[in-house]
């Protein structure tokens, strides 16, 4: 007689945690669509890319209405970049937001729309990026995506392992 209420017990909490599981999707449903500028700043190695952001104004370009991709060098992708390259950057706000503009293209561009060959995208600052796929790699310039399609609202991030330069004017 022991099994039947051990059984009905473990229907119970089965039941329980299902409901559990749904509440927590219907809550998060209603929260609305998360941002780029969100994804961004919840992305563990995108630390500096997003204070980097914030310090150059962009933050409303990622959490506006307009899709945009984010080609977002990792922290790993910064430590890489002389730190006196870095000061001068974060003294000079219009070369910043020159830089992160280079890594910002209007529209979204997923992994799955990149083909070996593809046309290069147009970015906020006005230059181009070769962007390509080598089987399962997608390469951007001489970056490559390390964690892609982090998607949102308005738009996409891909996490890259180099700071993109812009083309000299």
């Amino acid at each position: 007689m022991t099994f039947r209420p051990t059984r009905r017990l473990m229907l119970t909490a089965v039941t329980l945690g299902a409901l559990l599981q749904f509440a927590g999707c219907a809550s998060t449903g209603s929260m609305g669509p998360a941002t780029v500028q969100s994804v961004v700043g919840n992305t563990a190695e995108l630390g500096t890319f997003n204070k980097l952001v914030a310090t150059a104004g962009l933050s409303d370009v990622l959490s506006g209405s307009a899709p945009v991709t984010v080609f977002a060098p990792s922290d790993e992708a910064f430590k890489a970049v002389p730190a006196a390259t870095l000061d001068k950057m974060a003294k000079d706000p219009a070369a910043l937001k020159a830089l992160l503009q280079h890594h910002i293209v209007a529209g979204n561009v997923k992994s799955a729309d990149i083909q070996v060959g593809s046309a290069p995208v147009a970015t906020l600052a006005g230059s181009k990026l070769a962007v390509s796929k080598a089987g399962d790699f997608v390469t951007v310039e001489d970056a490559l995506v390390v964690k892609g399609d982090l998607t949102a609202g308005n738009g996409v991030v891909h996490v890259i392992d180099r700071v993109l330069t812009p083309p000299k004017k």
